[in-house]
């Protein structure tokens, strides 16, 4: 038989082989009968699996204190694959408005497929029960939210889930595995974009999702038939990512925790939302459920108009306009005008999000730098 790839030479290299291959040789029929059965580890297909992809998905899952992880090409993936697995006509599906806004463009598609969805506001009791139904079979909520940074009790959701029978999804994007670990709060799976924190160079798109054995075995089903399993490079480059990742997620939280602390209170800030600040809403509920920090998101308002938030973006000088959040550098932008496009523009404001909110994601650079870059570009507006 061939020798493992991932051991080639008998002794394990310090970094997983990029596996190529889009399919694999047969030592003999009863080995791939093994592999088939899943007697032993073995590829038959790329898109079933590769032995790159998998190592990170190992990874992931101890992270995440989960059994197993699937990993896939990108997060939206990783959630459409979630609903598709476990949501049927007839079922229905609560949503929290403070979700990354791709999640709207699936719920058409979900709704045409013939699921009820309800769309509810994020608070920091967690308290939906008005909203669960006899049908209700999803609750899926992201927690420090996208792009107001709402924090949600996961236990308490969970009660509420037990009650309806239903399923309870995290998306922990924004807290990261570093300062969150949702499945030891009650939730049945976890989900990630892993193109942000868990990758975290700019350079990758990737999904997780996180949960038992046997999440992990019906997941594999939906990513083998539709066809979304990462490519080997990409994985490495995850696998590349999460070497350094708490050493990042520590940074990136003081350094957002230290901005924050800057902008409470500032002149030309008139709202900031941000966990670790102890007059937020969330803070008494995300001091619970996060440890080492509040993650590295801040969600604020400039000035009382579009043009003040665009003008204050447009004289920063360390910190960049980009979309995306969780890499080495610091990165801001206007989710009414990117990350909330595919929404209606009434539905972009219509549970807290104005035109002149901007979403920081902190990077890993000098505290002081950006603190410099805040205060001048600040004071232009």
């Amino acid at each position: 038989m061939a020798s493992d790839p991932l051991t080639p030479y008998g002794n394990k290299p310090m970094v997983t082989p990029i596996v190529n291959a889009v399919n694999y040789e047969y030592d003999s029929f009863e080995v791939l009968r093994q592999i088939t059965d899943g007697e032993i580890d073995g590829y038959t297909y790329h898109r079933d699996d590769n032995p790159t992809v998998r190592s990170v998905e190992k990874t992931v899952a101890a992270m995440e204190g989960a059994e197993d992880c699937i990993i896939c090409t990108t997060g939206m993936a990783a959630c459409t694959m979630v609903y598709l697995t476990y949501l049927n006509a007839g079922d229905h599906l609560i949503l929290f408005h403070d979700i990354y806004g791709a999640n709207y463009k699936v719920s058409l598609i979900l709704e045409r497929l013939g699921v009820e969805i309800t769309w509810v506001e994020a608070t920091a009791d967690g308290d939906i029960s008005e909203h669960v139904k006899p049908n209700t079979r999803m609750i899926f909520c992201e927690t420090p939210s996208n792009p107001l940074c709402k924090v949600i009790d996961i236990a308490a959701l969970r009660v509420q889930a037990d009650r309806a029978g239903a399923m309870l999804i995290v998306d922990n994007t924004f807290a990261t595995p570093y300062h969150q670990q949702p499945l030891s709060l009650g939730a049945d799976m976890v989900v990630h974009s892993a193109t942000k924190g868990l990758g975290g160079h700019n350079d990758l798109m990737a999904g997780a999702v996180a949960g038992t054995k046997e999440h992990y075995n019906k997941l594999w089903f939906t990513r083998q038939a539709i066809g979304t399993t990462l490519d080997a490079y990409s994985a490495s480059l995850l696998e590349r990512g999460l070497k350094t990742f708490d050493l990042r997620a520590e940074t990136m939280s003081a350094n957002a925790q230290a901005m924050a602390e800057f902008l409470h209170g500032h002149p030309k800030v008139t709202r900031i939302i941000y966990p670790g600040l102890p007059d937020d809403p969330g803070h008494e509920v995300a001091s619970k459920q996060m440890h080492k920090g509040f993650g590295g998101l801040l969600a604020f308002d400039v000035g009382e108009a579009e043009d003040d938030a665009k003008t204050f973006i447009n004289e920063l000088k360390t910190i960049y306009h980009a979309v995306s959040l969780g890499a080495t550098e610091s990165l801001i932008c206007i989710p009414f005008l990117t990350t909330m496009l595919s929404l209606p523009p009434e539905r972009r404001t219509s549970f807290g999000v104005k035109t002149n909110t901007v979403r920081l994601s902190a990077g890993i650079e000098k505290t002081d730098l950006l603190l410099e870059d805040l205060k001048q570009a600040l004071d232009k507006v």
